[in-house]
């Protein structure tokens, strides 16, 4: 079985700054990517941020210059700087982790999802 722990969600006023984390664990041989979604009431989940296994980096147009996101292959565990918040931004935040678990083979994940609300 693989388990994502995510934290860092909060409430910030607009313009501050949050960091989220996310740790895999488990029967992992190897993780492909890892990323961020979001989904904001009403609204389909949607991709905020995404990074592969080479470092390679996808960001939505809304959060571009304003979110990084990074890993950390030793821990297995993915990051989302959000800095220069914006209400807009207001959303639940799911981790994804792709890549492959013992005996059982590739998976797709998600984390638990944790709150980021922005005030204005």
């Amino acid at each position: 079985q693989v388990q994502l722990v995510e934290s860092g969600g909060g409430l910030v006023q607009a313009g501050g700054s949050l960091r989220l984390s996310c740790a895999a664990s488990g029967s992992i041989i190897s993780i492909n990517g890892m990323g961020w979604y979001r989904q904001a009431p009403g609204k389909q989940r949607e991709l905020v941020a995404d990074i592969t296994s080479s470092g390679s980096t996808q960001y939505a147009d809304s959060v571009k210059g304003r979110f990084t996101i990074s890993r950390d292959n030793a821990k297995n565990t993915v990051y989302l700087q959000m800095n220069s918040l914006k209400p807009e931004d207001t959303a639940v935040y799911y981790c994804n982790v792709r890549g492959t678990r013992r005996y059982y083979g590739t998976f797709d994940y998600w984390g638990q999802g944790t709150q980021v609300t922005v005030s204005s």
